[in-house]
């Protein structure tokens, strides 16, 4: 089964803090997860938003929060200074980068 929490630009502020608050008609599954920050267990979305601002240009559209597999992942698309629109895969235990899939990504990499 395939769980899908849309995070929508407007609640972005709100995620920067560390909690995680999806967007959810079914009631009190986003208290769930932001114990699961709170506790370590997941990263909230604050730390994943600020690994890519110190890496890529661009802004950001949209986070998921999918769960697959047994496995919880953050998806963010960003679109970048000319007009490209780029989806990051991160783990959401660990934040750790999984997949990044789009066009002329490299154009959206900062300088080191």
């Amino acid at each position: 089964m395939k769980i899908r929490n849309s995070l929508l630009l407007l609640v972005l502020p709100l995620l920067m803090s560390g909690a995680l608050v999806p967007v959810s008609a079914d009631g009190d599954n986003w208290r769930d997860l932001h114990k699961e920050v709170k506790e370590g267990h997941l990263v909230g979305i604050g730390a994943i938003m600020d690994w890519l601002e110190a890496r890529y240009e661009g802004q950001i559209l949209e986070v998921e929060l999918e769960q697959e597999d047994g496995r919880i992942e953050y998806e963010v698309e960003m679109i970048g200074p000319r007009g490209q629109v780029v989806e990051f895969e991160f783990d959401a235990t660990n934040g750790e980068l999984l997949s990044v899939e789009g066009v002329n990504i490299e154009a959206m990499k900062k300088s080191p």
